[in-house]
Parts: C-alpha cells; sequence; structure tokens
C-alpha cells in the first residue's frame, strides 16, 4: 500500500498546509500528540531550502505570470516563519496547530501580493500578513465574546512585558510594575488581564473523574450581565484603533489628544503644543500627516478582504478537512 504523503504534498499546490490539533479526546493524548504532530510538521518543511534574495526575485517573476509551481515553492519555503510568528500567540485559546493553519492563510496571501520591486524581503512583508490572519482568527474564535483585534495584539505585548520583568526580578510583577514598563494606566492591565482569561465550558467536568458533574450545573445564571459585555465594541472602533497602530508612537499620540482618543480629553494645539514642547503650527503639521497615513492605511485595509480573499479562505477551510484525515491516519500510525 502507498504511503501516506506528507501534509505538503497532500493538498493542491493552491494553498500552503492547514492543520489540525484535534486528534484525540483527552487532554494529554491532544497535547502529546501536537508535540509529536509539530515536530513532524517542522521535520516536513525543513526540506524546502530557505530563498536566497535573488531567489525570492526569481520567483516573484513567475509568479506574477501565474507559475502555480514557483508559487508553492514560495510558500513552502517560508512555512518555518509562520511557526515561529504563530508561537507568540500561544495560550490566546487557539492551539498552536489551528494557529499554524491560520498563519498559512495570511502567508499565501503574502506570497500572491509580494513585488520585490517595492522593495524589502518577502519575510517582512509576510510577516505583516501572517500576524493579521493570526489576530483574526483568535479574535473570532477564542472567547465566547468577540475580542477587537488592537486588544489581542495588546494583551500579547502584556504577556511579552511580564515574561521580561520576571526574569528581571525574579518573580512575578505587579500590574503597576507592567503598567509603568508599557506606559498605560493600572487599570488596563487589569483589564486585559481579565479578558485573556479563556472561558471554561459548561459541559466541561468539574475535575478529571468519570461522570465528574459539569460546571452548567452548579453555576447559576441568575440574568447575571456577562463580564465580556465590555468587549462589544463596535467593529469602527477597533479599525480605528489598528490604524493608530500604524502610526509612529508620536503621532499616534497627537491624534488621540486632539481628537479625545484612548481615554484622553480633546486638547488644542496650543496645548498639545505645550506638551511636545512645539508649536501650535508643528502640531497641526504632525496632526496632518497622521491623518493622510491613517487614510492611506484605509484604503489598504478596504482593498485586502476582496472577494478573492473571502474565495480563496473558504477553499483553504475546506481542505482542513483533507489534512485533518492525514494527522489523524498519522496519529493511528504511531500508536499501534
Amino acid at each position: 500500500m502507498a504511503a501516506v504523503p506528507p501534509p505538503i504534498i497532500a493538498v493542491e499546490p493552491e494553498a500552503a498546509p492547514v492543520i489540525s490539533s484535534r486528534v484525540a479526546p483527552a487532554a494529554d493524548r491532544e497535547v502529546q500528540a501536537e508535540r509529536s504532530t509539530i515536530k513532524q510538521y517542522l521535520a516536513e518543511i525543513g526540506k524546502t531550502p530557505l530563498l536566497t534574495p535573488a531567489e525570492e526575485v526569481a520567483l516573484a517573476k513567475r509568479i506574477k505570470r501565474g507559475d502555480r509551481a514557483a508559487r508553492n515553492h514560495m510558500i513552502q519555503a517560508n512555512l518555518r516563519l509562520v511557526v515561529k510568528i504563530a508561537h507568540d500567540y500561544k495560550d490566546f485559546g487557539l492551539p498552536l496547530l489551528d494557529l499554524i493553519s491560520e498563519g498559512n492563510i495570511g502567508l499565501i496571501k503574502a506570497v500572491e501580493r509580494f513585488d520585490p520591486a517595492k522593495g524589502g524581503k518577502l519575510s517582512t512583508y509576510a510577516a505583516w500578513w501572517i500576524k493579521q490572519s493570526i489576530k483574526r482568527a483568535l479574535a473570532n474564535q477564542s472567547k465566547t465574546i468577540r475580542l477587537p483585534v488592537h486588544l489581542v495584539d495588546k494583551i500579547s505585548k502584556m504577556r511579552k512585558v511580564a515574561t521580561a520583568l520576571t526574569e528581571e526580578f525574579g518573580r512575578e510583577p505587579t500590574e503597576e510594575e507592567i503598567a509603568i514598563e508599557m506606559q498605560i494606566p493600572v487599570n488596563k492591565i487589569a483589564h486585559m488581564k481579565s479578558v485573556s482569561v479563556r472561558p471554561a465550558s459548561l459541559d466541561a467536568p468539574i475535575n478529571d473523574e468519570e461522570g465528574g458533574s459539569p460546571f452548567g450545573e452548579i453555576v447559576g445564571d441568575e440574568n447575571a450581565v456577562s463580564p465580556y459585555d465590555s468587549l462589544r465594541e463596535k467593529n469602527i472602533q477597533g479599525d480605528l484603533r489598528d490604524l493608530l497602530d500604524s502610526l509612529e508612537e508620536r503621532e499616534a499620540r497627537i491624534i488621540k489628544m486632539r481628537f479625545g482618543l484612548d481615554g484622553h480629553n480633546e486638547m488644542t494645539l496650543e496645548e498639545v503644543g505645550k506638551l511636545f514642547d512645539v508649536t501650535r503650527e508643528r502640531v497641526r503639521q504632525l496632526q496632518n500627516l497622521a491623518i493622510s497615513k491613517m487614510r492611506k492605511a484605509m484604503r489598504r485595509v478596504e482593498t485586502q478582504r476582496t472577494k478573492d480573499d473571502i474565495d480563496e479562505e473558504r477553499r483553504v477551510r475546506e481542505r482542513m478537512s483533507v489534512i485533518r484525515d492525514f494527522i489523524a491516519e498519522k496519529t493511528k500510525r504511531a500508536d499501534r
């Protein structure tokens, strides 16, 4: 009987591998299966050498001419970048393998849009698409109430800062210490910590014993308002924050102060100028420059989710079933 093909070959060259970690019902088996699958996956994608700048340019030209083999080659050569970035978003509510799958979708988009003539490396360009794809998946799937993308990003930064401070202090840092390091109010740290906790399923047992009562039997409703109601922000708010993140730090601060965003009171040009020790006219120039950048970023965002993008995501997700079968088969063989 022919051997089961590796995941890179198991799908058409129109998509990178999309992998799922749901291969065992028990938590410990799931962890072991995930580690085994990731190890196997890394070994497989490691067979494709990294590309040199000259090779990237050559492949990009072939891709522009519709060469599917070149497209597939460039995707496979950069799958390790997806794994590296996906690790930064662990413990947000999705398994690492699912994060890799979502990141692969972003990589596909980046490869198809990459234009070396504009300067820069593919890895730099692709990193943004990979992160956006992962963050969107986390925002939409990891919690009962949708987390805005900008909040997912800030929680990730908070965790990195907390880890760094733990290594520096030799203990877990306080919320005040994290707030000072991130230069944001303490109440925002507390808020991000509270919303970053994954909600437990009411169907999950209280303990690991068979026949254990599910949480739903002991948790009363009492028509209480969900603690995540504060997260039901309008999409426009999340989009606005994403646009602010595209600005330089000083530009973003000026916009927030001038228009009363992110907890700031609206300030006049003169008031902002005093804080930055510049003239009111200079503040006006910086404000207009920032607004211009936001408009350009907004136009880019508006063109990202075209019909082709939506159709492609649908096709890629449909192929997940193929990879799930592959992972399940590999798991069965490993258990024999």
